[in-house]
């Protein structure tokens, strides 16, 4: 009778009990979490598991700057064009020509148990924060789910889609036409003419510091904004410290206690274009490929659009060959675009790479091999550095040409697998004790310990150096004769030397000698005496700048092809004609007359940072508050790059990219790093964080990581459970 009543009772109290609601998981999950924020507000977040730390680190991102988050997600799943409107359609189409949502949901739902319990916990920490925060009034996105990370696997600057060219697919989809050239020339040029984007990777082993140990320089160029600071921690062994990409739940360029890990991007030869001969049988299509007729996939997609009387709707087409998606059309050819796509895996990497204790484990993490937009440079605590250029790396017969497209039904062209991590191009433990990459040719990147152009194909590096790298080798061979430390390595990464105004000044100063006008002899003067350094308070920098400016974007009558503007810039310094330079020159002196009432403006006065508010992209106001920068722009070959790529109609030049979130970091039996954030940690004007580390960006003073626990306890401010 006992039993019985037991029986009934445990029935009637399971009966009674309710699952949780998703609201009530939330909160039993941020239970797990605890979040600090130190004196520069950077968070530091600690939970029990991985999927806690991946919870409490959305929850945080949120805090910090939820506008960038949500922008990022609507950009990468292809809903642009509900906010911003019908010129986004083809960015949304790009999007989805690569991947709909439900092929999202499907790599979601076929991930490793752990990735999902990472997905789902993203997914969570957004939703409660928009939760707990009711006064957040999303654009777009009032929920997140877990399938929204397949669309934004790898943390780089877009990303290798953004590489396939808009205009292109709108052209093709809108009539099944080609971009005309000109147009395509007019785009190059601008592209070429835009600060440039990239970023500078410096490893440098222990027999060259004073230590003893290894460190490692981390200084990507980004949009300033585009990555927050974070620490994040768990019980399952994570404890990554660095740049997170707002929205994404693994630390992408950063360090751990062992390693750390740098990305430059990389212009490895990783996206191809295949011409399909296409052929219409009763209405269906086929490509010619060998032998063969294949199907064309074909499918339809509706993309939302934000119209002036509400929301629009466009229908289009997406086609596929096993290349890849059709994106546009070349010599009257469908052409599809090839390119890395295997989001779980690149998932994987992404998150797996922030675990690693030594170069054994990371070696093992590069062999998932989907890191394709990028190099990586690498040192750890057991003294190692190393240099990975590239990763993913198809395969190709060299007979072909896959600089430009080829013949997608001839299956020789086809990719062949991809190489191994051993057959790329691979620097380690280089006897000079330094390796270098500032986007340039992987041909010098540790002196005469660098890999040699003929043991690799073509297609596995473009070798072309840059002003940055000249720069860096210049600096690096000095390392020899003394020891470095954390400062030392900070310092070297802000050399205000400019190697491209060494090529290209003096050759403007010949020129006056020979043809000297009465107008210009004053800004030459300054120029002479001038040793192509910059700062705050240079009249010479502000004259070169503009000069070398006007230099590149000048488009002579005559026909000259330059490989890069590295070359231009030589030629200007040299074989240009003598009056061409003095125009240009003529010209500078004008325009800052123009804009200033003076040309003797200190570069300073003119270069400026100025953060008015939190939007994505900046209004900026001459009449309103901003700060000089000495730095320059990374064309020059400035390590430490500060550059604009927008002015809004503006006098003076506001940075909008270069240094953004940069770190310096010395491995030994515990990891020092210092570490410094354009403007701050937070988007919210009203934030301390906003702007706080400015001044100290503008001057070079980096604030110390808060890496152990009772370190980041002594700096801690706040201290709370997410939604208290």
């Amino acid at each position: 009778m006992r039993i019985l009543f037991l029986i009934v009772f445990i029935i009637c109290v399971g009966c009674t009990s309710k699952p949780q609601t998703e609201v009530e998981q939330w909160q039993t999950q941020a239970e797990n979490v605890i979040i600090i924020r130190d004196d520069f507000g950077v968070p530091h977040i600690y939970g029990k598991t991985d999927a806690d730390a991946v919870f409490g680190l959305l929850y945080a991102q949120c805090e910090d700057d939820f506008n960038r988050v949500e922008q990022n997600y609507i950009w990468a799943t292809g809903r642009l064009a509900e906010v911003e409107g019908e010129d986004a359609l083809y960015s949304d189409l790009r999007a989805r020509l690569f991947m709909t949502k439900e092929e999202a949901i499907a790599n979601y739902e076929k991930s490793p148990e752990w990735l999902k319990k990472l997905c789902n916990a993203f997914a969570d920490g957004i939703n409660y924060y928009l939760h707990t925060h009711p006064e957040v009034k999303p654009k777009l996105l009032t929920r997140f789910e877990p399938w929204m990370p397949m669309y934004f696997s790898e943390g780089s600057i877009g990303g290798d889609i953004e590489r396939i060219s808009i205009q292109k697919i709108k052209a093709f989809y809108e009539g099944g036409m080609e971009v005309p050239k000109m147009q395509l020339i007019k785009s190059a040029k601008e592209a070429e003419m835009a600060e440039p984007q990239g970023s500078n990777g410096i490893a440098i082993s222990g027999e060259l510091t004073e230590s003893g140990n290894a460190m490692l320089l981390i200084n990507p160029h980004t949009s300033f904004y585009f990555r927050g600071e974070v620490h994040v921690v768990s019980e399952e062994g994570l404890n990554a410290y660095g740049a997170v990409t707002w929205g994404q739940f693994f630390v992408y360029q950063g360090f751990n206690e062992k390693t750390g890990w740098m990305h430059t991007s990389t212009y490895t030869d990783v996206m191809d274009e295949f011409k399909e001969t296409i052929v219409k049988n009763d209405g269906n299509l086929f490509y010619h490929y060998g032998e063969e007729l294949r199907s064309v996939e074909t499918s339809e997609v509706t993309l939302k659009y934000r119209g002036e009387n509400g929301v629009g709707e466009k229908t289009f087409p997406m086609y596929r060959t096993h290349h890849g998606p059709i994106t546009h059309a070349v010599d009257g050819q469908w052409t599809a675009s090839a390119m890395m796509w295997e989001p779980i895996k690149a998932l994987e990497q992404s998150y797996i790479r922030t675990k690693q204790n030594g170069y054994d484990g990371f070696r093992k993490m590069m062999d998932i091999r989907t890191n394709s937009s990028n190099n990586t440079v690498y040192a750890d605590a057991e003294g190692n550095i190393a240099y990975f250029h590239g990763n993913f790396i198809p395969k190709r017969d060299t007979i072909f040409d896959y600089t430009k497209p080829v013949d997608g039904s001839n299956p020789q062209t086809d990719w062949q697998g991809l190489h191994t991590v051993d057959e790329n191009i691979l620097v380690l433990n280089p006897k000079n004790g330094w390796i270098q990459n500032c986007n340039s040719t992987p041909y010098t990147s540790a002196s005469e310990n660098s890999p040699k152009r003929g043991d690799y194909p073509k297609y596995m590096s473009r070798d072309q150096e840059n002003f940055r790298g000249v720069h860096a080798i210049e600096l690096l061979n000095v390392l020899r004769e003394s020891g470095y430390s954390l400062d030392n390595l900070i310092a070297l990464a802000h050399d205000p030397y400019l190697p491209a105004f060494k090529a290209l000044i003096p050759g403007l100063v010949e020129a006056y000698e020979k043809n000297p006008i009465s107008s210009l002899k004053e800004p030459i003067e300054v120029l002479r005496k001038w040793d192509f350094k910059t700062s705050k308070e240079s009249v010479a920098m502000t004259l070169a700048h503009y000069y070398g400016t006007f230099c590149l974007s000048y488009e002579s009558k005559e026909e000259r092809n330059f490989s890069s503007p590295m070359e231009k810039l030589i030629f200007y310094g040299s074989e240009a004609p003598n009056e061409e330079k003095l125009m240009h020159f003529k010209k500078v002196v004008e325009k800052l007359e123009a804009d200033f009432g003076t040309w003797q403006m200190p570069w300073g006065e003119v270069n400026r940072y100025q953060r008015l508010n939190g939007d994505i992209r900046q209004a900026f106001d001459d009449s309103k508050p901003s700060i000089p920068i000495g730095f320059a722009s990374g064309r020059w070959g400035a390590l430490a790059a500060y550059g604009a790529r927008y002015h809004n109609n503006t006098k003076k030049i506001y940075g909008t990219r270069g240094n953004s979130f940069v770190a310096a970091v010395e491995f030994g039996d515990k990891v020092k790093a210092k570490t410094i954030l354009a403007g701050g940690q937070s988007g919210n004007p009203d934030s301390p964080h906003f702007d706080d580390q400015i001044q100290m960006y503008a001057d070079v003073q980096w604030k110390n990581a808060a890496y152990y626990k009772e370190d980041v306890l002594k700096r801690a401010v706040k201290t709370y459970k997410p939604g208290e």
